[in-house]
């Protein structure tokens, strides 16, 4: 019976959190997610503290400076339309909300997006496409699916999330990895296909709601990246557009994949750390002469 009550409320917050990515300029009061979620405003509350670790309000303010972050890299709309669609009244009160979660504001986080300003590093020092070719093991996820945009994964994301919480599995778990299947720049957006996982050990009980996603070990480069998560198309240019052809190595025919080194709940957007890891074919290197 325990196990039944634990599916039904880890239901309950799966449906809030695909609310709040599905309508980030809509009614996120706790109202109106105590609705969604079907229990009153008090409990709902309490029940979504305890198995997070944020307030509504929190997660809330964190998913709407994602989006925001992402599509102040990724589109051309004017500001002023990126606060609307965020769910702020106006510009002003966007500033000082994306100020308050960035550290900038967001016409100066667009215009170091757009030169190319972030933080890609090895050992330690600042440069732009320096990686490492290391041998990986292979590693196993428990995985969602995910269809569309590669920007919107954290969606899945925090369906994981709160799948692991609510039936006490964090302690068995890895590092949270997003595996990317589709080249986006070939495959329409719509199509992209994606899995937002947790590594998690061969003894491992997978519930039936996720799936084993398995990642082959061999030679990969990789790359470390510190910094918000909008940034991160521009180190996957660097990486497939600079550093992969002045090496030599062919990347392999397996998909790509992000290691989530730390907390974007607990850790602020700028010291966030991020492997990216693309799989590269075995034998000597392929140089053209």
């Amino acid at each position: 019976m325990g196990e039944v009550h634990v599916i039904n409320y880890e239901a309950r917050l799966r449906r809030v959190v695909q609310y709040i990515h599905d309508n980030p300029a809509g009614d996120l009061s706790l109202d109106a997610l105590a609705a969604v979620a079907a229990m009153s405003r008090f409990h709902w509350h309490r029940v979504f503290v305890a198995m997070t670790g944020e307030t509504c309000a929190q997660t809330v303010r964190r998913i709407r400076a994602h989006k925001a972050a992402h599509w102040l890299i990724q589109t051309e709309w004017p500001v002023s339309v990126i606060a609307v669609r965020s769910g702020h009244r106006n510009v002003q009160s966007f500033a000082r909300s994306f100020r308050v979660h960035f550290g900038v504001t967001p016409a100066a986080f667009r215009a170091a997006g757009v030169s190319g300003e972030f933080q890609l590093l090895r050992e330690g020092r600042r440069e732009m496409v320096a990686y490492d070719i290391r041998e990986r093991e292979p590693v196993r996820l428990a995985a969602l699916p995910h269809r569309g945009a590669y920007q919107d994964i954290g969606r899945a994301f925090q369906e994981v999330a709160a799948i692991f919480t609510a039936r006490g599995l964090w302690a068995e778990a890895g590092p949270m990895i997003g595996v990317y299947h589709s080249d986006p720049s070939a495959v329409p957006e719509a199509d992209l296909r994606s899995h937002a996982g947790v590594q998690v050990g061969a003894g491992f009980e997978m519930p039936d709601v996720l799936e084993e996603v398995v990642l082959p070990g061999g030679p990969h480069a990789v790359m470390l990246y510190i910094g918000p998560y909008a940034g991160l198309p521009a180190a996957w240019d660097a990486l497939y557009g600079k550093a992969l052809p002045a090496s030599g190595r062919l990347p392999a025919e397996h998909a790509s994949f992000e290691v989530y080194l730390n907390d974007p709940t607990s850790v602020a957007p700028e010291a966030l750390q991020t492997e990216i890891c693309v799989p590269l074919a075995s034998g000597p290197e392929n140089r053209d002469e």
